[in-house]
């Protein structure tokens, strides 16, 4: 199974930057920028998660569950 890849367009001292001070741990510059993206993603779906726990709870509260 192969994965789409999409070409972005970054500042070129931003990517070398990054290439020098993790490209070696993460095998290159786009791994790096990959794992960034989704470790983002997921933190973002973590919030989410959470926000809407609280949001439950607020409900069951308001309706004298909790």
């Amino acid at each position: 199974m192969t994965e789409d890849s999409r070409e972005l367009r970054l500042p070129e001292e931003l990517c070398r930057a990054a290439q020098e001070r993790y490209g070696a741990r993460y095998g290159g510059l786009e791994p790096f920028l990959e794992f960034v993206l989704r470790q983002l993603l997921r933190d973002d779906a973590a919030r989410m998660d959470e926000a809407e726990q609280k949001i439950i709870e607020e409900r069951l509260k308001d309706l004298g569950y909790i």
